[in-house]
């Protein structure tokens, strides 16, 4: 035999296999994808409205710094000028009260006057560039020369003030220099040859030096060139509006809500506690996922799928169940235990009995047991016929021995069309459950599969609602979870991993399948408007069961076609099928 059934480990993939499958992830938050593309469409057409009715108009001043030399290299204008404080000066209200004097605006207009002016310096120059908003193209060409105006204007009357400050301090310097100096000339002349005219001489040539000094200061900064700078480019009335337009706003918010849209998508990813991928189910139950159901055409699906217009269903059972019979743990013991993890087990149930029929197909003998002993819904859902098998039991039968009410042993021939047939032991309410699983009866039932050709399949409730899978576990051994991935977490799929092992079972693998029709996703969601499950009919007074030894085939047609006595009629028994195209899956 052949191992298929093995630990599931991380496989080695490349860069592009895992980023294919992280965006494939990415794109099951379709809902979270379309609110962020939603979301960038609205900001665009904001952008593109907004931007509709405005106008830019741009002018660039070249400043200058005072020089008595402006062709001297040695002199660095970046060293004489901050440029950066030179943009804080044309920002400010000084400068915008010049302008508002000039374009005659009020104090109430005041602010927006300011706030449609922006300021820029480019890398590397002495340009001043203002760039002015307004909502049309003359209005925005006037402010924007205006500003550039008034802060010439006060760029050069702050220069002016500066050079005549300076001007009139060399002269309160010299002018007392300057007296001293004319007394003391008159002093020389009336004063005689000798020692004290040439110390007064001496006198007299220090303070015509300091006087010269102090002229040649003054004539030095009343030479020098104070324009404050000129205007390079002048603001014109802008032929186009500002902004990129309606269809580029457009574009660009459908990128943005886009990249939006996936980062919530992908924090929506690392956040769900659902598996991701078949590789989430395959590592959190360390068995390998052995199909993926396809979504039903019609309804919620048929119980059996052999027969039906859509025979991928079929397809997908005949696959799981080849898989199964390759793997070494299985056909050792040909015992399969098929539960869901929580909520709802139509699938489950679906899976149990489509399995049954593809062994049969192969010629097994097929034992159906139906464990569900809460919600027993199969024996009135599949085409059924009171059969004769030769399950063999302890002489005189379970009555006789007053184990439990269940297996009683009834039985029933399941006829799943071309794949043959097989046997089906149903479910029955009983007091209590957990005895009844437990009982020899059901032992001797399941231990059937040790006969040569043969292969028992138990459906279970759900494992995480009820403990009665866990009381079978020991018995069958291998078990195969079937499961909604987007409805189940995957610290429930280890739980359920955990709980087998600890009970001495193997999950063999996992069936994955959609939600069903009109079913609310997350764990355990039941349908919307789905009909109640059928209440388990209570079982009449049944004669004395028929001991489960199979008699020859010879008296199997009789037994079908025999009915019951009306006071005898037992739900399930034959008499109560349909037609096996038309019988559609219950809700359990």
């Amino acid at each position: 035999m052949i191992e298929t059934n093995r630990p599931a480990s991380v496989p080695a993939e490349d860069e592009p296999d895992l980023l294919r499958d992280q965006f494939k992830q990415l794109l099951r938050y379709r809902r979270l994808l379309g609110a962020g593309v939603g979301i960038g469409l609205l900001g665009g057409v904001y952008l593109g409205i907004s931007t509709s009715d405005t106008y830019v108009a741009t002018a660039d001043i070249v400043l200058r710094a005072p020089t008595d030399d402006p062709f001297n290299p040695s002199l660095a204008p970046d060293k004489a000028i901050n440029i950066g404080s030179e943009r804080q000066v044309a920002l400010s209200s000084s400068i915008a009260n010049e302008a508002a004097k000039k374009l005659g605006v009020t104090a109430k207009d005041f602010a927006g006057l300011r706030s449609g002016l922006q300021v820029t310096n480019p890398p590397q120059t002495m340009v001043l560039r203002f760039t002015y908003t307004a909502s049309s193209p003359k209005e925005a060409a006037t402010r924007a020369n205006a500003m550039t105006e008034a802060y010439l204007l006060k760029r050069q009357e702050s220069l002016d003030v500066t050079r005549d400050k300076m001007v009139k301090g060399y002269q309160d310097q010299r002018d007392p220099v300057a007296k001293n100096l004319d007394e003391l000339v008159k002093q020389i002349n009336s004063m005689p040859a000798g020692t004290g005219r040439d110390a007064a001489y001496a006198s007299k040539t220090d303070l015509q030096s300091k006087v010269n000094t102090l002229n040649g200061n003054i004539a030095k900064l009343q030479a020098l060139d104070m324009s404050p700078g000129r205007v390079t480019s002048p603001a014109t009335p802008p032929s186009d509006t500002d902004g990129p337009g309606l269809v580029m706003s457009l574009a660009l918010g459908a990128a943005v809500g886009l990249a939006l849209g996936l980062l919530a998508a992908w924090v929506r990813l690392v956040f769900d506690p659902a598996p991701r991928s078949e590789g989430d189910v395959a590592r959190a139950l360390r068995a390998p996922v052995l199909g993926y159901l396809p979504r039903p055409k019609t309804g919620g699906g048929p119980l059996l799928a052999a027969g039906e217009e859509d025979p991928r269903l079929a397809e997908e059972f005949r696959s799981v169940a080849f898989r199964l019979a390759y793997d070494s743990r299985f056909a050792d013991r040909r015992r399969l235990l098929v539960v869901a993890p929580r909520g709802s087990s139509e699938t489950a149930a679906a899976a149990a009995v489509n399995l049954a029929a593809s062994f049969a197909e192969t010629g097994k003998d097929v034992l159906l047991i139906e464990a569900d002993l809460r919600t027993p819904v199969l024996a009135s859902q599949l085409p059924t016929g009171v059969g004769r098998p030769r399950w063999s039991q302890a002489q005189g039968g379970a009555a006789a021995h007053g184990d439990t009410d269940w297996p009683d042993g009834r039985q029933l021939v399941v006829d799943a069309g071309e794949s043959g047939d097989f046997h089906l032991i149903p479910g029955e309410p009983v007091r209590n459950v957990a005895r009844a699983l437990t009982s020899p009866r059901a032992t001797r039932l399941i231990s059937e599969a040790d006969s040569p050709n043969s292969t028992v399949v138990v459906l279970a409730p759900p494992v995480l609602s009820y403990a009665d899978a866990l009381a079978l576990v020991d018995r069958v051994d291998g078990v195969l979870v079937v499961c909604d991935p987007r409805a189940v977490h995957r610290s429930d799929l280890s739980r359920i991993r955990e709980l087998i092992s600890g009970a001495g079972g193997t999950v063999l693998g996992a069936v994955l399948h959609a939600p069903l029709p009109g079913e609310k996703r997350g764990r355990g969601g039941k349908a919307k408007g789905s009909p109640p499950a059928p209440a388990p009919a209570s079982r009449p007074s049944a004669p004395q069961a028929q001991p489960l030894t199979r008699q020859p085939n010879q008296g199997q047609g009789q037994q079908a076609h025999r009915q019951a006595e009306p006071e005898q009629h037992i739900p399930g028994d034959g008499t109560d099928t349909v037609a096996l195209r038309t019988v559609r899956m219950g809700r359990r």
